[in-house]
C-alpha cells in the first residue's frame, strides 16, 4: 500500500489499489474481494485517514471490489511510503485462469500504453516546478494526467475477455519496477521461454521521453505501471490490437517468443545482444537524487 505526502491522499489511495489490481489483471480476470493491512505513521491524523480510506473504498467500488477485511495500526517510526500491503481474491474457472505457462515459442509480444508511463507521471507530480520550467506546462500537464493512466486492468480484460481475443491470449504480465524491458524479460522466464524484442518498435511517448531525459533516465527500464505486457498467438495479433483501440487503449507488437536455448535478445540498430535484466530500478536513485537537490 502506498502513502507518498508528495502525490496526495487521493493519488496514494489509487497507487494502493491499481498496483494491486493489475497483478490480479494478469490473470484475465477483476479482484472480488480485497483485504488491507494498514500500518500507519503515528503521526497520520484521524482527519486524514478517513480521507485516504474514503478514496480506497470509492476505488475498490469502481473495480467492483468488495473489501472483506483488515487491520488498521498506527506505528511510531513509520515514516516508509509503503503502508502496508493487502491480499485481492479473484474466483474463477481453472482452466481459464491465464499464467505465464501458456506462453510458447512463436508468440508475439505486445505492450500497452507507454514505456515508464507511472514513473514519469510521479516524477512531475512530486517535482512540478522542476517540469513546467525545464519542459513547460503543457508537458508538466500531459505528464501530471497520465498518472490515472496507471491502471492496466482495462487492458487486460478488454484483450482477455473479448470471444474473438480471448483464445489468442496466451498470458500478461504487467509492467512495474524494472520497466517495459524488464517485465518483457520476467515474463519470458517465468514462461520457460527466449525472446527477440525489437528495440525501434518498443511504445516511446514524447512526454515520458521528455521527463525521462529531465532525470537522466532510460525509460525503458523505469517503474511502468499502467502498461500490459501481453503474449498472444501470432495469426491473433491484429485482434487483439484492434480490441484495445477500441477502447482508446494503445498496443503495438515488440517481438516475439522463442526457444529458450536461444535466450533473451534485445535487436538494436540492426545488432542483437542479450537483454539486461537489472534488479534495481534506476527511477527510485532518480527520485532520491531531485529530493537532495532541492528540486521542487
Amino acid at each position: 500500500l502506498s502513502l507518498i505526502p508528495s502525490l496526495g491522499l487521493q493519488e496514494s489511495a489509487w497507487l494502493s489499489v491499481q498496483l494491486m489490481a493489475n497483478d490480479m489483471a494478469t490473470t484475465g480476470f477483476a479482484p472480488m474481494y480485497g483485504q488491507f493491512v494498514l500500518n500507519l505513521p503515528a503521526h497520520f491524523s484521524q482527519e486524514d485517514f478517513k480521507v485516504y480510506w474514503k478514496h480506497i473504498d470509492r476505488f475498490c467500488s469502481d473495480i467492483g471490489m468488495a473489501v472483506t477485511g483488515g487491520h488498521t495500526g498506527f506505528i511510531e517510526g513509520q515514516n516508509s511510503t509503503i503502508a502496508g500491503g493487502g491480499t485481492f481474491i479473484a474466483i474463477a474457472p481453472k482452466n481459464e485462469i491465464l499464467t505465464s505457462a501458456g506462453a510458447s515459442p512463436g508468440d508475439a509480444i505486445l505492450v500497452t500504453k507507454e514505456c515508464a508511463l507511472s514513473s514519469t507521471a510521479i516524477l512531475a507530480l512530486s517535482f512540478p516546478e522542476t517540469v513546467k520550467n525545464k519542459l513547460g506546462g503543457e508537458f508538466y500537464r500531459l505528464a501530471a494526467e497520465s498518472f490515472y493512466r496507471t491502471s492496466s486492468l482495462k487492458d487486460a480484460l478488454t484483450a482477455a475477455g473479448q470471444q474473438q481475443t480471448r483464445n489468442a491470449i496466451t498470458a500478461m504480465h504487467d509492467v512495474t519496477e524494472g520497466g517495459v524491458l524488464g517485465a518483457i524479460y520476467e515474463l519470458t522466464v517465468a514462461s520457460g521461454n527466449g525472446a527477440e524484442v525489437y528495440n525501434d518498435l518498443l511504445p516511446f511517448g514524447e512526454v515520458q521521453e521528455a521527463v525521462c531525459s529531465l532525470f537522466s533516465l532510460d525509460s525503458r527500464y523505469c517503474v511502468g505501471a499502467g502498461s500490459m505486457i501481453i503474449t498472444c498467438k501470432k495469426e491473433g495479433v491484429n485482434a487483439v490490437i484492434e480490441s484495445l483501440a477500441k477502447e482508446k487503449i494503445p498496443c503495438v507488437e515488440v517481438g516475439r517468443l522463442t526457444e529458450k536455448e536461444k535466450g533473451v535478445k534485445l535487436i538494436e540498430e540492426g545488432r542483437e545482444k542479450a537483454l539486461n535484466y537489472f534488479h534495481t530500478d534506476p527511477y527510485w536513485a532518480a527520485f532520491f537524487k531531485a529530493l537532495k537537490a532541492g528540486w521542487k
